[in-house]
């Protein structure tokens, strides 16, 4: 239901149900957090791409399974939430960039799985966002947390309250999407590369900072990151490339 390539440091994540317009399955799930479990510890792999086989990044649920959650107990529901959860949030907790490179509609599910990538490259034409849960009598429970924090309450609002379907132009004066472009993948390689040109550690330390200190106080915030910039002056990369700085 995936596939993996890896090359100069790049690992591409690839969503491969296209006849089901690559909607989400618990195997699909479980695959992933495989493979994030997996890219996470490889030292050679630097940053990641996920893209979607065919015309769709990704429709959402997949049919049957939302047909058999029907008659799922609540401790089945809940194990169920939990596997999702796990796999959003070790996409976002990722140290290395991630880059959703939305090549056609990324609907409810599918749109949350771009949303938890630090960079969505959007194809300019194809690309389509929206969250249809409300449309079905679902609620966008898990994905809200990282559209909210993405793009705001308020533009939140907008799309998670009214399941209204936007393109990609909408998606970026949103912020959902960072860029546009008419070859994603060609343009996410790109982009990844130019990020590996940064220092490795900083952009680990400086991705953890983002996404931890919006939850602490002003105070704990300053000495959260005060502790931060200890670490990365110690380390060896900062050392190298200060020097570089400085002797240019």
């Amino acid at each position: 239901m995936i596939k993996v390539s890896k090359e100069n440091g790049i690992a591409i994540l690839t969503l491969n149900r296209p006849e089901k317009r690559n909607a989400i399955h618990p195997t699909m799930v479980s695959q992933i957090k495989s493979a994030l479990e997996e890219i996470s510890i490889e030292k050679e792999t630097k940053a990641l791409i996920i893209t979607g086989e065919g015309n769709a990044f990704c429709a959402g649920a997949d049919l049957e399974y939302l047909i058999s959650l029907q008659s799922n107990s609540s401790i089945e529901n809940e194990k169920d939430s939990e596997t999702l959860a796990e796999m959003f949030l070790s996409v976002y907790k990722l140290p290395i960039p991630t880059i959703a490179a939305v090549n056609g509609p990324a609907i409810a599910g599918g749109c949350g799985l771009a949303s938890v990538c630090d960079f969505v490259i959007a194809d300019t034409n194809k690309a389509k966002f929206g969250y249809s849960e409300v449309k079905i009598g679902f609620i966008p429970a898990i994905v809200s947390i990282y559209l909210i924090r993405k793009i705001g309450e308020g533009n939140a609002k907008k799309l998670l309250l009214s399941g209204d379907t936007i393109d990609s132009k909408q998606a970026l004066d949103l912020g959902l999407a960072n860029y546009l472009t008419e070859n994603v993948m060609e343009e996410a390689i790109t982009f990844a590369n130019k990020l590996l040109s940064n220092s490795q550690i900083s952009y680990s330390l400086t991705k953890q900072m983002i996404n931890n200190i919006s939850a602490l106080s002003v105070e704990d915030a300053v000495n959260y990151c005060i502790n931060l910039n200890t670490i990365s002056r110690a380390h060896e990369d900062f050392k190298e490339r200060i020097k570089k700085f400085l002797n240019k």
